[in-house]
């Protein structure tokens, strides 16, 4: 059972999966030190897109060597980024990074109705994946990063995504924990009835592959003495694998509290509902972050 990214790793290397990346305006050195790491670990072939004497002198500065990477040579930031995009558009990757570049331009390029990876009508959203000392297993979670505050038909298709992910790292039928601000079913927050509702759809097999339940409120979705205390009877809470929030605002700030008050936790994110996994790592994002979001990405890609 796969608990911890190193098991991610381990997973891919028994399974002998390489993929192609394509890493846009890929010049910093987090980015290429992320992409040097997955390339010495096997699971992927990377093309750097960017500025070539950039992306030179940072392997230089970091003792990489820039022939284990195709470098794709591209001086301009935005020329790059597009460029990137439509490598993967025409099918010489599986899948998309971002680099130094503003999340904008990234954005702006995958939405682009002719070169773009967005399909007609689809939806864009951002699934995470947190390993914290503090649970016993990887948490999936949506959407902390494109969906400011989804509607009722968003969220049955983010909680989709999400169990998607779930499971293709092995968890056959994934726990979804529906969260709100509480347990109870409450007419005066919306939240609380939307969660009901979807927890419903579970059950009749309309949000697929998944045991659903909602609300629940954090605690008694990961804490199996709270759901004890409460007396609560659920067949997700207290172990939960996946968490669909309400809105960005809740789904962030759990996100970032984790990051920065938790010691020992990481995570990984990318963007779903593309036509390939696209890794969604802030510039700001360390390196270990940027190689479990490229691990994240190689699972998932069908």
């Amino acid at each position: 059972m796969i608990t911890k990214f190193t098991d991610v790793f381990a997973d891919l290397k028994e399974k002998g999966i390489c993929k192609r990346m394509v890493a846009a305006w890929a010049v910093d050195e987090h980015t290429i030190e992320a992409c040097s790491k997955a390339t010495d670990l096997g699971f992927v072939k990377v093309t750097l897109v960017g500025d070539e004497n950039m992306i030179k002198v940072t392997c230089n500065k970091k003792g990489i060597d820039a022939g284990k990477f195709e470098i794709v040579n591209e001086p301009v930031e935005l020329k790059a980024v597009a460029k990137a995009v439509q490598m993967v558009h025409d099918g010489e990757g599986d899948v998309l990074m971002k680099g130094l570049c503003s999340t904008d331009k990234f954005l702006r390029a995958i939405l682009n109705k002719e070169t773009g990876l967005l399909p007609p009508k689809g939806l864009l959203s951002h699934v995470g994946v947190i390993e914290s000392p503090m649970y016993h297993k990887l948490i999936f979670l949506t959407d902390m990063a494109v969906i400011p505050l989804p509607e009722f038909r968003q969220k049955m298709k983010m909680a989709g995504f999400v169990v998607s992910v779930a499971q293709s790292f092995g968890i056959a039928k994934p726990k979804i924990a529906f969260i709100a601000a509480s347990e109870q079913v409450l007419d005066s927050m919306p939240a609380c009835m939307e969660a009901a509702a979807l927890a419903k759809m579970c059950d009749r097999g309309q949000i697929k592959g998944c045991i659903g339940d909602g609300p629940l409120a954090l605690d008694v979705a990961l804490d199996k003495e709270s759901v004890e205390i409460k007396k609560l009877t659920s067949p997700v809470a207290g172990d939960a694998d996946c968490l669909l929030f309400p809105n960005i605002e809740s789904a962030n700030v759990f996100w970032k509290t984790n990051s920065k008050l938790s010691q020992g936790v990481k995570q990984a994110g990318m963007l779903v509902g593309t036509t390939v996994p696209c890794v969604l790592a802030s510039r700001a994002d360390s390196v270990d972050t940027k190689l479990n979001s490229i691990a994240e990405a190689v699972m998932f890609v069908k």
